[in-house]
């Protein structure tokens, strides 16, 4: 935890906050902070600062806070990833998290088993976990907003050509693509198929989209390590 995410809620007054869950754990044991020591902190969906540990008990610490700075820029990318099985998904939302991803569209393919979509993982409080952790690890602060879509066809021909429009948009495609580009900021909406890959009814839909396929070399990459490798070479991280 390379960051203190605070909540409205964690607020005393305006510049003081006292946790008692996972994040007090975390200062006692972890930093093995005392009384007097600084920490970074930061407001979730808002700005970075420090925060001075004013008291500490066995169950409690207690904050004195200054925000000071915004969070990093966001990374200018809509990433559409076909749903993966869930413990790929949990270290994926945390990776991308990390890497500045805010909007991610989680979408059903072929090759994507339906119990997937059944999963705990699924549930709000367990997405916004994830990508709680992904945050702390990057100190960010920022929270990505997360959409699910159960059904391939809809979203790929009434939702998708507008999410694409005036971007660099793309399809990460092993087979009859084009090598992948050059890094750029430039906004970018990118495609990600499930462990299997797209089938080839589901490249010509979203070719049908505004989407272009490109490859990243003669690898075949899990999906949990394809994506921060895309972004790496998309993208001047």
């Amino acid at each position: 935890m390379n960051l203190i995410l605070l909540t409205t809620t964690d607020f005393l007054t305006d510049d003081t906050v006292t946790l008692t869950d996972r994040r007090f754990q975390h200062i006692s044991r972890v930093h093995q902070a005392q009384e007097g020591d600084t920490l970074r902190v930061g407001k979730l969906n808002g700005d970075l600062g420090n925060a001075v540990v004013t008291a500490l008990t066995d169950t409690s610490v207690t904050l004195q806070v200054n925000f000071t700075q915004s969070p990093p820029p966001a990374l200018p990318l809509t990433l559409i990833m076909a749903l993966p099985r869930p413990k790929m998904l949990k270290r994926t939302l945390q990776s991308v998290t990390s890497m500045g991803v805010k909007q991610i569209y989680l979408i059903n393919a072929y090759r994507v088993d339906k119990s997937y979509w059944s999963s705990p993982v699924l549930q709000e409080d367990s997405l916004r976990e994830h990508l709680l952790l992904g945050l702390e690890q990057c100190i960010d602060t920022q929270l990505p907003d997360i959409h699910l879509r159960k059904r391939f066809k809809p979203f790929v021909e009434d939702e998708l050509p507008a999410i694409a429009a005036n971007t660099r948009a793309l399809i990460a495609h092993p087979y009859d693509a084009a090598p992948c580009p050059a890094a750029t900021d430039t906004p970018t909406t990118l495609a990600v198929g499930p462990e299997g890959g797209f089938i080839q009814y589901e490249v010509n839909k979203l070719k049908e989209a505004g989407l272009d396929a490109m490859h990243i070399g003669p690898r075949i990459l899990r999906v949990e390590n394809a994506v921060p490798v895309l972004l790496a070479r998309l993208f001047p991280i």
